[in-house]
């Protein structure tokens, strides 16, 4: 077992190489009965305020509210997330990378720290957010808002954006480099003073 800073590495008793989920020495793929994994980690984290050092990399979650909880270190990589509520949540150092959301709410979140890389991101809501030090790199986002949200110091270097709301937001330091840009509303917003090219060292 090894241990990190955040959370916990246990890998998978089968011996594929991934990780396995908390709670199980089984990644989510050799569960013999998914559904009930999947509920029970629905069940532990709606019955907890804060959540800490949960690795539940690769499950699939849909119409699950995990509004107004606190996550800590967390381990989201490869998760599928649809129709999902983390409205008022707190966010710290946790990884969502190479997970997909469809139809989600992160309004009201407070997120720093936090790393996308890789994700897609469709029809979903971050506005009235503070999303602070988040990384989207190499991310796919589309038809989502970020709207009155606070995005000091985020990164979407490489990341292709289409048909997005940046309208009123702070987003000083935020670096688009390399991004593709398509229908994006920076009403507003300062844009004056994001990254849009690699600074000179």
């Amino acid at each position: 077992m090894l241990k990190s800073f955040m959370f916990t590495i246990s890998p998978c008793a089968a011996g594929c190489g991934r990780s396995a989920i908390s709670g199980s020495n089984l990644c989510f793929t050799h569960q013999a009965n998914q559904e009930k994994e999947i509920q029970r980690i629905v069940s532990y984290i709606t019955a907890h305020e804060a959540i800490n050092d949960l690795n539940v990399s690769g499950m699939n979650f849909t119409d699950a509210d995990f509004s107004g909880r606190q996550f800590f270190g967390c381990d989201f990589r490869e998760v599928s997330f649809t129709d999902c509520v983390f409205s008022k949540s707190l966010m710290r150092m946790c990884f969502f990378d190479f997970a997909k959301f469809s139809g989600c709410d992160f309004t009201k979140t407070d997120m720093q720290f936090l790393s996308f890389a890789g994700t897609q991101i469709h029809n979903s809501r971050f506005e009235g957010s503070e999303l602070v030090h988040v990384n989207f790199l190499g991310a796919f986002i589309s038809k989502s808002s970020f709207s009155y949200s606070n995005l000091y110091n985020s990164r979407f270097i490489n990341a292709d954006l289409e048909d997005l709301l940046f309208v009123d937001c702070n987003v000083k330091r935020v670096n688009f480099t390399r991004s593709r840009r398509k229908g994006i509303n920076f009403k507003s917003s300062n844009t004056a003073e994001a990254v849009y090219e690699m600074e000179e060292a």
